[in-house]
């Protein structure tokens, strides 16, 4: 199955060729036949499948098909609303990329930077325009947007936008929308809430899945490391210095702790940088633009702010902190095994994250491998695990006889006591 094979127009196939895309990913074979027919669409996959030119493609073809109707005009058409920063300049990049060869207009719009040069593109009018919720709804009330004419609406990370509270914002954003549109709904994963809101937003839908235990595991070589929680930079530096890797993405559980490994490699001489909600846009885009030009090769991100990091041949990905939600894992691998790519990946396993573990490889159904040979290998294993419960029970039993006893004497104090009062 080729692209040309799905009925993909002459200048979106141009660009396609011109980026490297002959052949579609699953995602891709399975959906845009659906949204050329102008079905709505629920896509149930992760980031990292080719998704985004899964809707991208049959957008830019619609609107490229009908572009002799109101051109001068340039009303926005096509909304595709994003919970990130990044994963909207990702988007808005690729709608570029895949309309070079067209009229279409797009632009990205995201909060954290001031507004000009964004309300200055809106002005000169577009055809898609790419939104993180916050920004639009505040660009929108400022009247510098009108959803009066939108034929496509895309919502993308459904999930995500439910973990991050924007469940309101999507709901006044739902509000403004024409009803006669075409709507597609995009969700790694599909708990009862994610469904309620589908139903929401969508028509007469079709469904597309790609489960992301089978997209990612397949394609990602992985791997554990147990070791102790103060041994994990010791380990990270140790392999970043041993091995040649070119370029590097941490995962921390915190912003703060993101912030401490970058400090704490950089004391060790290793060039890092980190991203997360507390970096300014500049920031952020800043330390991306300088890991993908290889200035530095260490990456740290908290797992919001790495949606939409989009990084071709991507060689390791490390968590340093392992998720406590099972998808999360699935997610963060799935950095370094884009599209059809292969990828490593590695994990730092505490004694207090083992759980996690275990839940994690029930989600993906195979026994991740252990490197039991490494300079920091924890000393901590399921026996002494098992003899430091023995101990707290021991402990808790020593305490509760030595409560019992005192309890004992107590009470045979105020007997005694009693029995002098009385005499």
């Amino acid at each position: 199955m080729t692209f040309k094979d799905l009925g993909i127009i002459a200048p979106i196939l141009k660009a396609l060729s011109e980026k490297g895309y002959t052949n579609p990913t699953p995602i891709q074979e399975q959906s845009i036949p659906i949204l050329l027919r102008n079905k709505d669409l629920m896509g149930c996959a992760q980031t990292g499948t080719g998704k985004t030119a899964a809707f991208a493609i049959p957008i830019l073809q619609h609107l490229a098909n009908n572009s002799h109707e109101n051109r001068q005009s340039h009303k926005i058409k096509a909304l595709v609303v994003t919970p990130t920063r990044e994963l909207a300049i990702q988007i808005a990049d690729n709608f570029t990329i895949y309309g070079k060869h067209t009229n279409i207009r797009n632009t990205v719009i995201f909060g954290g930077v001031k507004q000009g040069a964004q309300t200055q593109a809106l002005r000169r009018g577009v055809d898609i325009l790419v939104a993180t919720p916050g920004r639009l709804l505040d660009l929108m009330q400022q009247g510098f947007i009108s959803l009066s004419a939108i034929e496509y609406f895309v919502l993308d990370e459904a999930d995500q936008m439910l973990d991050m509270g924007f469940i309101h914002d999507i709901k006044k954003i739902l509000a403004k929308l024409p009803s006669k549109r075409q709507s597609l709904f995009f969700s790694a994963t599909m708990p009862t809430s994610i469904v309620d809101l589908s139903h929401k937003i969508l028509g007469d839908f079709e469904k597309v899945t790609v489960k992301p235990e089978q997209a990612t595991a397949e394609k990602v070589e992985q791997a554990v490391y147990f070791v102790s929680k103060k041994g994990k930079i010791k380990l990270l530096v140790y392999l970043l210095e041993t091995q040649s890797i070119k370029s590097t993405l941490v995962f921390s559980r915190t912003k703060h702790g993101a912030n401490k490994i970058v400090k704490l490699l950089d004391r060790d001489g290793i060039k890092a940088a980190a991203i997360h909600g507390n970096k300014s846009q500049t920031a952020r885009q800043k330390a991306l633009e300088n890991f993908k030009k290889g200035i530095i090769t260490v990456l740290v991100a908290t797992d919001i702010a790495a949606r939409g990091i989009d990084i071709d041949e991507l060689a390791l990905v490390v968590n340093y902190d392992i998720p406590n939600i099972p998808e999360t894992y699935v997610h963060r691998i799935g950095r370094t095994g884009r599209a059809k790519a292969s990828g490593v990946a590695i994990s730092f396993c505490d004694q207090e994250e083992r759980a996690y573990l275990r839940d994690i490889q029930k989600l993906i159904n195979q026994k991740i491998p252990v490197i039991a040979e490494h300079p920091f290998v924890n000393l901590i294993d399921e026996k002494p695990e098992s003899n430091t419960q023995n101990n707290r029970n021991h402990s808790r039993s020593g305490n509760s006889s030595n409560r019992n006893r005192n309890r004992n004497r107590n009470q045979k104090n105020s007997r005694n006591s009693n029995s002098r009062n009385r005499k």
